[in-house]
Order: structure tokens, then C-alpha cells, then sequence
């Protein structure tokens, strides 16, 4: 009997119908004699009955190997193990947080979507889920209404960048917001060039939101 018994899952299958003796998991051909050197039938059954065991209990499915809220990961030379932590990563795709708490963060090299609403009308519905920055261009005397809704998180910032059109004198009143003094701020009216940059907060969030209202930036051509 030369098939090794032991070292699961760590070689890999051989193809040869003539495997060498260090090979756990021999492929033979249709015409291979089960019995012969280095691919006993018995033994092999042995192995791969062993390995799906080994792969069971390292993805958890027998024992308690995988905790909760742990990730398997690969550690080098082979190897894999559950871990809370994880290692330095690139992500590769888009990741929804579902609102959920990030404590003791470093952020380096961050952007935040910006998102262009194109014209306002006469009336527009902000949603903070299209972007916390936000462009529009002012083609009528529009009134904001301003997010609001189960979804909207305490500490919700966000930035309007308000570009006049063509014809100018645009004014612009949003639903809900307190300013500094009381009074809302007069908008850049000079038509086309006339860009303003406002930024608001809700510290509650929610259904009835309380906003706070701040001019980052008037008359910004």
C-alpha cells in the first residue's frame, strides 16, 4: 500500500493514470488496475473520505471552528483560518455598509460621490441615498424639500453646489432648515456664473428631521 494516508487537503490531485506514491488522490484511467502500486482502491476511497471531512470541519459544518462573526482566510504556505480581523485588503467592488457602525477608523485619500442632479425646477426633493455632495443647476425658483425618512442616519451631512442658468435671478427656500440668525441666506443670482455652496446637518435624523443650514461658500465664480 503506497498511498499516503495522511496531510489533508494539502496535495493536490494528480492526473497521471500512473500517479507517484506521495499522491493522496490518484486520477487512473478506465484500463488502470485498481489494485496496482499507487492507486489501491481502498486507499483512495480512504483519502477522499478523509479530505471532505477535513474540508467540512475547516468551513465549520462539524465543529465549531467557525465562529460567529469570522471570516476564513488565507494565512500563506498553503494554510487558511477563521479570523475576526481582517488582513490589509484592496476592494474590488462597491460595499454597502447597511448603516452599521465603524469605530476607530482611519480614513486616508477618501472622496464622496458627487452626485449631478441636472436642472431643479420649480420644486426637488433632495435624497442623501443619490450622494452627500450634490450638484444642480438652478432653472427656476426652486423649494427644496430636504431628505428625510426611516433611512436617514443622525449626523447626516450634506452639500448643495447651486449653479445659476443662463437667465439668472433664481431663488432657492428649503422646507425645514434652521440658519444662523434666522434667516435664510440670499442665493448668487449673476446668471450662469452665479455659484453657490451650502452644506447642512441633522443631528436626529429620521422622519422629521431638524436640518441646520451653513453657507460654505457665496458668489463662487
Amino acid at each position: 500500500m503506497a498511498i499516503p494516508t495522511s496531510g489533508y487537503p494539502t496535495t493536490l490531485d494528480d492526473t497521471n493514470a500512473t500517479p507517484s506514491a506521495t499522491v493522496e488522490f490518484p486520477q487512473p484511467a478506465s484500463s488502470t488496475d485498481l489494485d496496482a502500486t499507487n492507486v489501491e482502491h481502498d486507499l483512495l476511497h480512504k483519502n477522499l473520505s478523509l479530505a471532505i471531512v477535513a474540508l467540512q470541519t475547516k468551513l465549520g459544518i462539524t465543529d465549531s471552528n467557525a465562529t460567529s462573526g469570522t471570516l476564513l482566510q488565507g494565512t500563506g504556505a498553503g494554510s487558511s483560518s477563521w479570523s475576526s480581523t481582517l488582513p490589509a485588503v484592496t476592494l474590488g467592488g462597491a460595499v454597502t455598509g447597511g448603516d452599521q457602525i465603524m469605530s476607530t477608523v482611519t480614513h486616508k485619500d477618501y472622496s464622496e460621490t458627487v452626485y449631478a442632479g441636472g436642472n431643479t425646477g420649480t420644486s426637488q426633493t433632495l435624497a442623501e441615498t443619490n450622494g452627500n455632495v450634490q450638484t444642480w443647476t438652478m432653472n427656476g425658483n426652486c423649494t427644496f424639500t430636504m431628505p428625510s425618512g426611516s433611512g436617514l442616519q443622525a449626523g447626516t451631512s450634506l452639500t448643495l453646489i447651486l449653479t445659476q442658468d443662463g437667465t439668472g435671478s433664481r431663488t432657492g427656500a428649503f422646507t425645514g432648515v434652521k440658519w444662523a440668525g434666522g434667516s435664510a441666506p440670499t442665493l448668487t443670482t449673476t446668471a450662469t456664473t452665479g455659484i453657490d455652496v451650502l452644506t447642512f446637518i441633522t443631528f436626529n435624523g429620521g422622519a422629521s428631521p431638524v436640518w441646520y443650514g451653513f453657507v460654505a461658500g457665496a458668489a463662487m465664480a
